[in-house]
């Protein structure tokens, strides 16, 4: 049986646009026993409701849970409004603000003629109203079209719940469709994909299979195709495609032989709606289309603004070097000049090249250029990267605030907006955006569109470096271009002179690796080993690191892959055994194969702004509590993310993994003491140049390889990592 508790609605602490709600809500019963110190009082309840109305009755299905920073909470899955049954209540609730024109004298009346089953009377035959003295038939009507309406939504919502759809899915879906909502789904189910928010195509087709639809009707296919042309884009990374290549995979997702005389038309009925774009012969998703084009747009003018003229500039420059002590290359010279008087501009380069010292050099000759305090400069400046952490990268590195682009453009997870957008602009002068290879087409347009049209920005980046998860390959096609005045940093700055990672990158950025790899410096150590005895060394060098003083936190493992003996999903379960061991001062619990340990270090998975929590972040176990000690009469564990403690139930149990190892996409924007990084055949699939390059430049102070000495040459000569089809750097080309 469900836990609930049945009551009254008091009034809403928050509730936000999508129908999230936090509240007050008297108990009046329970059937859950933890409740019943509840009962005739007010509990705090949250969860997703179509609408609520002060003082009604309801039953909310759900659980009791202890939030970490709000205290006892009653969640809400489910919920149903309950009519007033007894005379009294159904004299109160007609006489309520719902009703309005129907005082308690008038609704007196219509109970005495009607009776305590006077709403179910009114909801069959209106014309019972009738029979009520002094009752106007235009107030008659008013109350049987509010009684409909109170009736017909929550109906709806338990239709769609019924049909399969989450209380929250049911409320996006009622809340564009209303009363024509059923109407809707019988029509074209698969339509709600692309006007009501985070509903897939995978969870629409799921249902109507249910409902029995034919496996190749139009409304499918037609439906598939978007859903392909969309999962593609961001699978690969492409922004367009060919129609065979989507031909193909409609027919693969469908398990079908569809004709292309089926599949053409609907293509070009989608293309005719407007949401996918043919443009000669390739076909992009619209909104990826519009983004590329408009990112164009947007470079395009700012590299055609006249440049931005100082007195006496390199004067000034030849100054701020005496009175810092420095002295800067031609590059470097070149790189602050440019930065200084274009309207747009890249500096890109490898590790240990001077990118951090030339951004600080930068901010410090703008602010004296434009006789700036502080305060002034903070209101002009914007420093942004797509990680939390090269943010805080970027503030330690200038002492000013930094900030990622999503908290920067106010991104709101509950509607996935963003506040600062093209009718709420930002008007920072200056933008500075660090680690541009990591940052994907759809955020850079959103960026774009959230800034003034006459602003000076400086992209950075390692050009070398993996691209974006996301579709795209900003950085690349804006160096490729060549529309975009850029200088590439290529100078070491060693700190002494047996240090060799700076040195190493450098090398295999240009496929030239000399004998040196091998010998053993201050900094780097390569160590010879088979795939099938990489597991035992990798355990016995993290023991050795650890007795050496360093601590879990300052040593960071990466590989290349998930499966396979030594892939990322193996190497975790055996160095938990090292970095954290059992110890009967430990809690523990399983979840699937794998043993969660207070103390294990961990993986944030997916965005969690409401925690400030992001993808990618790594966090340490605090505490893990079993059935018997939580409200929630569930297992619950405790992250702690640099201080701010987050609280998973098992059902977010796979928001986070184990992060004693984690993949080298994930370590990008991050930078550790100590890296360690196994190169195996075993690996022979994600061997390349690019991945291993984006890999030891995450590395500090101390870069260990482990492996096969052949396998480490054949990805440094592998030099043929997935290209993207994109047309982002034709269209700069046509800007100029």
């Amino acid at each position: 049986m469900k836990n609930y508790i049945k009551g009254n609605y008091r009034k809403s602490i928050f509730s936000s646009p999508k129908g999230y709600v936090i509240g007050l809500f008297k108990v009046k019963d329970t059937n859950d026993e933890r409740l019943v110190d509840y009962v005739n009082k007010m509990i705090t309840f949250t969860g997703y409701f179509h609408e609520l109305n002060e003082d009604d009755n309801y039953i909310f299905y759900g659980e009791g849970i202890e939030h970490p920073k709000y205290g006892f909470q009653f969640q809400v899955s489910e919920y149903e409004k309950i009519k007033p049954e007894d005379k009294d209540g159904v004299i109160e609730f007609l006489a309520s603000d719902l009703f309005p024109g129907i005082g308690e004298k008038q609704a007196t009346l219509i109970v005495d003629v009607l009776g305590e089953k006077a709403l179910d009377k009114i909801l069959e035959d209106a014309s019972c109203l009738s029979l009520v003295p002094k009752l106007s038939s235009k107030k008659a009507k008013k109350i049987y079209d509010i009684l409909v309406k109170y009736e017909e939504s929550h109906k709806t919502i338990v239709y769609l719940t019924e049909l399969g759809f989450s209380m929250k899915d049911a409320l996006n879906i009622y809340n564009v469709y209303k009363a024509y909502t059923i109407e809707h789904l019988e029509h074209n189910i698969y339509e709600i994909m692309d006007e009501v928010d985070d509903i897939s195509f995978l969870k629409l087709d799921q249902i109507a299979r249910k409902q029995g639809i034919d496996l190749l009707d139009e409304r499918r296919i037609k439906a598939c195709i978007l859903y392909i042309i969309r999962t593609l884009t961001f699978q690969n990374g492409d922004t367009y495609f060919a129609k065979e290549e989507l031909y193909q995979a409609v027919c693969s997702y469908l398990k079908n032989e569809i004709e292309q005389t089926q599949f053409l038309p609907l293509l070009n009925e989608l293309i005719d709606e407007e949401k996918i774009y043919q443009e000669n012969d390739k076909y992009y998703d619209s909104e990826i289309y519009r983004a590329e084009v408009e990112v164009a747009d947007k470079i395009g003018h700012l590299c055609r603004l006249p440049k931005i003229k100082y007195k006496n500039l390199e004067k000034v420059v030849g100054n701020y070097e005496s009175h810092c002590g420095v002295t800067y290359n031609k590059k470097q010279k070149d790189a602050i000049l440019k930065a200084l008087t274009n309207h747009c501009f890249i500096i890109t380069g490898g590790p240990g090249t001077g990118k951090t010292t030339i951004i600080k050099a930068i901010i410090e000759l703008y602010q004296e250029l434009n006789e700036l305090k502080r305060e002034s400069l903070v209101e002009e400046i914007r420093l942004l990267a797509p990680t939390g952490r090269a943010s805080k990268r970027m503030s330690e590195a200038t002492l000013l605030p930094a900030s990622t682009i999503h908290r920067f453009l106010k991104w709101n997870k509950e509607t996935n907006e963003f506040g600062v957008n093209a009718f709420h602009k930002d008007h920072g002068k200056l933008i500075i955006v660090d680690e541009v290879s990591m940052i994907d087409l759809s955020l850079l347009h959103s960026l774009l569109e959230g800034l003034d049209s006459n602003i000076q920005i400086i992209f950075v980046g390692d050009y070398n470096q993996l691209p974006s998860v996301g579709p795209g390959q900003i950085l690349k096609d804006f160096i490729e271009s060549k529309i975009i005045p850029t200088i590439e940093l290529d100078l070491l700055y060693r700190q002494d002179e047996n240090s060799y990672i700076t040195t190493l990158a450098q090398e295999i950025k240009n496929n030239q690796l000399s004998d040196n790899y091998l010998k053993e410096k201050s900094d780097f150590v390569f160590l010879n080993c088979s795939s099938q005895s990489l597991r035992k060394n990798l355990k016995n060098i993290c023991q050795q690191i650890l007795n050496k003083g360093y601590t879990e936190k300052q040593v960071q493992i990466m590989a290349p892959m998930y499966r396979g003996m030594n892939g990322i999903d193996n190497l975790n379960k055996e160095l938990q055994e090292v970095f954290n061991p059992p110890h009967k001062d430990k809690r523990e619990m399983t979840y699937g194969d794998v043993i969660f340990r207070e103390k294990d270090k961990v993986l944030q998975l997916v965005n969690m702004p409401d925690e400030n929590v992001f993808n990618g972040d790594i966090g340490t176990i605090e505490r893990i509590l079993y059935e018997n000690e939580t409200p929630s009469k569930k297992k619950e564990i405790y992250v702690d993310y640099d201080g701010y403690l987050v609280k998973y139930l098992p059902k977010d149990f796979n928001s986070f993994k184990h992060g004693f190892v984690i993949t080298i996409h994930k370590s990008q924007g991050s930078e550790f003491p100590v890296v360690i990084m196994p190169i195996s055949m075993s690996y022979h699939r994600m061997l390349y140049r690019k991945l291993v390059y984006t890999g030891i430049t995450r590395a500090k102070k101390k870069l260990i390889l482990l492996g096969e000495p052949e396998a480490f040459l054949k990805s440094i000569e592998n030099n043929q990592e997935q290209i993207r089809k994109t047309t982002l750097k034709e269209r700069l080309n046509y800007e100029k």
